[in-house]
């Protein structure tokens, strides 16, 4: 057994970041043993995200400044740039002494166990099944979780590298999803975020067989009879629905929201565009209409759900009228939360070709524009919020070191997504014994909302 030490510096998406876990499981098994300190490691993994130009360079750039602060240390480029630009790595990073992509996690430790035998190993394993399961290590703060419950996608949007990245869509059986939740629960986790690039999609994949029976004839969607299955285990826990690609939100989701309502009305449901022709040239079939009837339909089930979407600014052809057409679209929505991003040009994709290049600047002033909407939408909707009271999940006590005796913690209440939304911060006394004994990370509180900003929401302790 070796007691080489390493190091994983996590970049990217929820996705990527399930993989990380992965990694840190598979070598911990194998009797390598992880370290907090780059300084003491004799491994780095940089394991990297690939989606777009300005994460792509971020991780690029975490691995010169490892290579150039840890010089005696092996250097492993794993994760979506290393899956994507392999053949090109093999020759052209030789700053990395190995190469892995994320088509089967196992692998890393044979790929690990090569640099260190003084091979410079590039290893891209097929992309075949979803590689998840049992992780002794979660990157979340304590109490939540991602479960992820598809990989690949073949929705195809034209802007999109995923699929070149991670290849078609292939979900992961109920039984093996449901376990897995079950373990968490038992282990004391409090929130379950469902995650895959378009849970919508789930069970719909070519050679999917997420259930005994695969019948086409189902009466509801695939992920409502997961969701179902899910609701069968026993315990005090949540699920968020992380991403649904609104061509095809599966209505009768919102039935069983109803039935139980550990599963959180929040909806990751990203429109991307306003203007139908640039929704039109990103290969989606809705429309600007048909996707604002869609969040009414969700308003209508649940008038306090939690909605949030991201927008793509500068999309080849988008004109100045496409981008007042998003804007009001966002107006019109009222989304409680949201991402905006430039396009970025990716190699291998439809819209890479396409003719009508925005400028970078026009498009980061356009994406500067929809910020500044949704931060008067999210500060409006957090005030409604002000009176109320919310299970919070809590996730960091702050040390108190002004000598009063007020208690400060920081946590999520459902209507808060993991990294992306804003936070709740929960105020206590530090001579109350129980809200001492009962904030704590992972644990599950009641805060009364006294006070709202621009993205957070100021509670006070109430109880259990």
């Amino acid at each position: 057994m070796t007691s080489k030490k390493f190091f994983l510096d996590q970049h990217g998406c929820a996705k990527n970041q399930v993989d990380g876990e992965l990694i840190l499981t598979h070598l911990e098994q194998s009797g390598y043993v992880k370290t907090d300190n780059p300084e003491d490691a004799d491994l780095i993994i940089i394991n990297s995200c690939g989606f777009i130009e300005s994460a792509k360079t971020e991780s690029l750039n975490s691995l010169m400044d490892a290579r150039k602060s840890f010089p005696k240390a092996k250097i492993l480029l794993a994760g979506c740039l290393a899956e994507r630009y392999a053949d090109v790595f093999k020759t052209e990073l030789m700053e990395a002494d190995g190469i892995f992509g994320n088509g089967d996690i196992s692998k890393v430790t044979e790929t690990v166990n090569k640099m260190f035998s003084g091979e410079r190993p590039v290893i891209k394993p097929p992309q075949n099944g979803v590689c998840c399961g049992n992780r002794n290590t979660l990157l979340n703060f304590k109490g939540s979780a991602y479960v992820k419950i598809t990989e690949g996608c073949n929705n195809c949007c034209t802007f999109c590298a995923i699929p070149l990245i991670r290849g078609s869509l292939r979900s992961r059986k109920a039984s093996e999803i449901t376990e897995e939740i079950t373990e968490l629960v038992s282990k004391g986790t409090k929130e379950i975020n469902l995650i895959g690039q378009d849970l919508a999609a789930y069970g719909t994949g070519k050679e999917d067989k997420v259930f005994a029976s695969n019948s086409s004839s189902r009466e509801h969607s695939f992920l409502y009879s997961l969701m179902e299955e899910i609701s069968k285990i026993s315990g005090n826990f949540w699920v968020r629905l992380l991403y649904i690609h609104p061509d095809h939100f599966n209505p009768d989701i919102l039935e069983i929201m109803k039935k139980d309502s550990r599963f959180l009305p929040y909806f990751d449901i990203p429109f991307q565009s306003g203007a139908d022709s640039i929704i039109k040239a990103m290969n989606r079939k809705g429309t600007s209409l048909s996707y604002q009837k869609l969040v009414q339909t969700i308003r209508s089930a649940f008038p306090e759900s939690s909605i949030r979407t991201t927008f793509l600014t500068g999309f080849p052809g988008e004109t100045e009228q496409d981008h007042c057409s998003t804007k009001e679209f966002l107006t019109a929505i009222q989304s409680d939360w949201s991402g905006c991003f430039s396009y970025s040009t990716e190699e291998g994709t439809p819209a890479a070709k396409m003719k009508g290049k925005v400028s970078k600047k026009a498009a980061e002033k356009r994406a500067g524009e929809l910020v500044q909407i949704q931060s008067k939408i999210t500060e409006e909707k957090l005030a409604e919020r002000v009176g109320k009271t919310y299970d919070v999940l809590v996730e960091e006590i702050i040390e108190n070191n002004d000598g009063t005796d007020e208690g400060l913690a920081i946590g999520r209440a459902w209507f808060e997504a993991p990294e992306v939304d804003g936070s709740f911060v929960i105020r206590y006394d530090l001579d109350d014994k129980e809200a001492v004994e009962a904030i704590k990370s992972g644990n599950v509180v009641k805060v009364k909302a006294i006070a709202s900003s621009a993205v957070d929401i100021d509670g006070e302790y109430i109880g259990k």
